[in-house]
């Protein structure tokens, strides 16, 4: 079967691939790709179907996006839920970044034990489960992955069967991403000017630390005091550094705070509220 094959030469593309980044590609955009052009060595093919085993559904991280910060590993599962009239022997599932999996892989998050933890739903399905780990020190080595990766999935039947999935699917590795907020002065009188600053960054997977987000827009909210609900104040636009800065008239007591809807290849975020005091 090609799935050990194509297990083995993913990992060994990842590990030859922060060496294949050209330097002049290292600060390119979030999610364009490098190509590593890494010759695998294994028998290649497309996706393959021998009999009449079937992938019912993929699920990665319980569905949500993997957020992956500077120096903490991301432990995630992926879960195939397959069929076959034989019932189902064992899945296997892992990330991969490039634009072939044979010929153009720049990364990928692979787990250590082949084979899948496999639950039966019952005599003809089961759902197989795999452990990946997400590590900003290892295999999330650049800003280049950020954005959407394939999910290589394979099920196999206990009667030999076997279905491989090259890209059953996509799903976003994205970097991990912070807001804060201060609103002054405090105390405040009525009618005078508050000022609301902040910063938003995320985290920079080719320097290992956090970097300002800029140009991105950003609504500042404001939750009067005795309610339970925020509303939007207005939105305004992250500056050098994610820089944050904006005023409004104060008027009553109430709680301010930034909100980030997110990007492609960065988490929305809110940040924690600031209370003022209007007197």
């Amino acid at each position: 079967m090609r799935m050990r094959a194509t297990v083995a030469a993913v990992s060994g593309a990842l590990a030859l691939s922060a060496l294949a980044v050209p330097a002049a590609q290292a600060d390119a955009e979030p999610g364009a790709l490098v190509s590593s052009a890494t010759p695998f060595g294994a028998t290649a093919a497309a996706d393959e179907v021998v009999g009449d085993t079937v992938i019912d559904k993929v699920t990665v991280n319980g569905g949500k996006d993997v957020l992956v910060g500077t120096t903490n590993k991301k432990t995630f599962t992926i879960s195939v839920t397959a069929t076959d009239p034989s019932g189902i022997e064992d899945g296997y599932a892992f990330l991969w970044h490039g634009t072939d999996i044979d010929t153009d892989v720049d990364g990928a998050i692979v787990p250590d034990a082949e084979n899948g933890t496999c639950t039966a739903l019952d005599a003809t399905s089961a759902t197989c489960k795999v452990t990946v780990v997400a590590d900003p020190n290892e295999n999330i080595y650049s800003n280049v992955l950020a954005g959407k990766w394939k999910v290589f999935a394979g099920a196999v039947g206990k009667d030999g069967d076997y279905v491989l999935k090259d890209a059953y699917k996509t799903h976003s590795v994205k970097r991990y991403s912070r807001l804060t907020v201060n609103a002054s002065p405090e105390p405040v009188k009525k009618g005078k000017t508050i000022t609301v600053t902040g910063a938003l960054t995320r985290a920079n997977w080719d320097t290992g630390k956090y970097a300002g987000y800029t140009n991105q827009s950003v609504k500042l909210q404001f939750k009067k005091k005795g309610t339970t609900t925020y509303t939007d104040v207005k939105t305004i636009k992250s500056g050098s550094a994610g820089a944050l800065k904006t005023t409004v008239t104060a008027s009553t007591d109430g709680t301010f705070r930034y909100v980030f809807a997110g990007t492609s290849t960065t988490p929305a975020v809110t940040s924690s509220g600031d209370f003022v005091d209007v007197q």
